[in-house]
């Protein structure tokens, strides 16, 4: 597998520019097309909701705040691709970012979107547009903290290994990062608590997996005591061992279940201080 596509999202958030620059990097390293797309959220719902809330349509004001809105973030990402010297195109449609996310995902090969910052979103929105991409994007999707900036992520790459399909998806998509990443690190918790998952030596048939495709696997177990966040445990694994990336599943459980207990998933979400690669 190979990334030739690569979809950033644009929009006119402070954390863009971080955004708009890993995504040029990876363009220029994997040699893809990079696809700049930013959405007015002008969908037919929107018009209907406009005539119930206030008696009459959008005013043509407010159509053209949004659409100036949306090229002035394409702007700047085509500033930004035109400096690193890669291939790109820019798309501006009226759907909402989910939809057009998605939709658009189809033809590309991984999508780059920023953490949720909640002083911009809410905490009612926190996790919307990361999570919803990574359960139905069907494309891989790599996250850029909003409170760290990283130059790479090509040094050190930590894989959260549960032996679980969304895990097998996730390392099974970042095959090209881990294959350019000079070290790797996969990390298995907890290995004796999942009866049946892994065989004699948890994480050995994985990394074997992985050098049959390039990529030479430093394996390692870690132990946390019943009931610690394995989220955090893995973000500060992350932090220990000077991770620039890290690859995971996103909800190898079931989504319910995360969502009202909590999870490793929404912790990530939430309190990542790396890039990470989640795949469902």
């Amino acid at each position: 597998m190979t990334y030739k596509t690569i979809l950033v999202h644009a929009d006119l958030s402070p954390h863009a520019a971080t955004r708009y620059a890993l995504a040029c990097q990876l363009a220029l390293a994997h040699d893809a097309h990079l696809v700049g797309a930013a959405f007015t959220g002008l969908t037919q719902e929107t018009y209907r909701n406009a005539a119930f809330a206030y008696g009459g349509v959008l005013s043509p004001t407010d159509v053209e705040l949004v659409t100036s809105n949306s090229k002035q973030a394409l702007d700047a990402f085509v500033a930004k691709a035109d400096a690193a010297g890669t291939a790109y195109e820019r798309r501006i449609s009226d759907d909402d970012s989910e939809t057009g996310m998605v939709l658009q995902a189809r033809y590309a090969d991984l999508l780059v979107l920023s953490q949720s910052d909640p002083e911009l979103t809410g905490p009612n929105i926190l996790y919307k547009l990361p999570e919803h991409l990574a359960l139905h994007g069907g494309r891989p999707v790599l996250l850029v903290p909003y409170a760290v900036r990283y130059e790479h992520i090509d040094q050190h790459a930590l894989v959260a290994w549960d032996g679980s399909r969304a895990a097998t998806r996730a390392v099974t998509d970042a095959l090209p990062l881990l294959r350019r990443s000079q070290r790797v690190t996969l990390a298995v918790f907890n290995a004796q608590t999942q009866y049946g998952t892994h065989g004699e030596n948890p994480g050995a048939d994985i990394a074997l997996y992985l050098a049959r495709h390039g990529v030479k696997v430093e394996v390692t177990q870690q132990h946390t005591p019943a009931g610690l966040d394995i989220g955090n445990a893995l973000l500060s694994l992350a932090a220990d061992i000077g991770a620039d990336l890290l690859v995971m599943g996103a909800y190898g459980h079931q989504r319910w279940r995360e969502i009202v207990l909590g999870g490793v998933t929404r912790r990530v979400l939430q309190s990542m201080t790396l890039p990470v690669l989640m795949a469902h």
